[in-house]
């Protein structure tokens, strides 16, 4: 079979510079310790400190949120620091220019190093799964929750990952791209959940009287921990949906599309800005 069309070089060279030294393992090793740690330790309290001898399904459904909202603080702040020197690493190496002279196109450089950047937190967000399963094996969480967890994981990895990519290709010290990554991430896992209880305030002090208050809907649709919290309990921000023709709207719709969208933009970007002197 042929399978040249969909080789991709330096995706395979970042796989093999990645996965091929120890480090990686010796991350991947602490970081499933660490969640092993914190698993065991509070099955085990929760045993201790019931009075029914087992676990019972509240509090198993507790310790999955709180496993679930652990790994999107990981998530987000991993992501940055590994893709924000996909780019900016090789430039300072003076390595970019050879790269380009290749016969790799942008796109695929580009796609090669994003895949190669988030692939490690794949890793290690899905060799995390049998720690979910040991959760869920004491019920009160449904397989859909599981999936839904997940999926935003993966949307949250892509979306990061595009960005940290982006300000590799537009600033050329992996230093400045990190910070520029990092606050980006801030403003949208934090800023956006200010401004969203600032417009709630002001609009509550205003006594518009109004159902749906748009603003703070919106801000609180780019918060990865709201959309969280609305997948793990869908009635604690269910009054948060749009209604349209007595429909509402949960917000991980909006959350998808919007991170998508940055997703796409961002990977455009780069990929125009890699070669910015070069015509189409």
């Amino acid at each position: 079979m042929q399978m040249g069309r969909f080789n991709n070089p330096v995706l395979e060279k970042e796989f093999k510079l990645r996965f091929r030294t120890g480090k990686s393992f010796l991350g991947l090793l602490f970081y499933l310790a660490s969640i092993a740690i914190v698993v065991t330790g509070t099955v085990t309290i929760q045993f201790l400190s019931s009075n029914y001898g087992y676990l019972r399904p509240a509090e198993s459904r507790s310790i999955f949120y709180f496993l679930s909202l652990l790994q999107l603080v990981l998530v987000l702040f991993m992501t940055p620091g590994l893709t924000a020197g996909a780019v900016s690493g090789e430039r300072e190496k003076q390595t970019l220019n050879i790269l380009l002279t290749t016969t790799q196109s942008s796109f695929s450089i580009i796609i090669g190093k994003l895949i190669a950047s988030v692939s490690y937190m794949l890793v290690l967000l899905f060799s995390s799964l049998p720690f979910y399963s040991f959760v869920f094996l004491y019920g009160g969480i449904s397989p859909g929750q599981l999936l839904s967890v997940f999926f935003l994981y993966l949307v949250n990895v892509l979306a990061i990952g595009g960005l940290g990519v982006m300000f590799s290709t537009l600033i050329r010290k992996t230093v400045v791209s990190m910070i520029t990554t990092y606050g980006v991430m801030l403003f949208l896992s934090l800023g956006t959940a200010i401004l969203a209880a600032i417009t709630t305030a002001l609009g509550n002090a205003m006594n518009s009287g109004a159902s749906f208050h748009p603003v703070p809907y919106a801000f609180t649709a780019l918060n990865p921990f709201a959309c969280m919290l609305s997948i793990l309990e869908p009635s604690a921000l269910e009054t948060m949906g749009i209604q349209f023709f007595h429909l509402y709207v949960p917000l991980w719709i909006p959350f998808i599309l919007v991170y998508s969208g940055i997703f796409v933009l961002t990977l455009f970007v780069a990929v125009k800005r890699l070669r910015p002197k070069m015509k189409s």
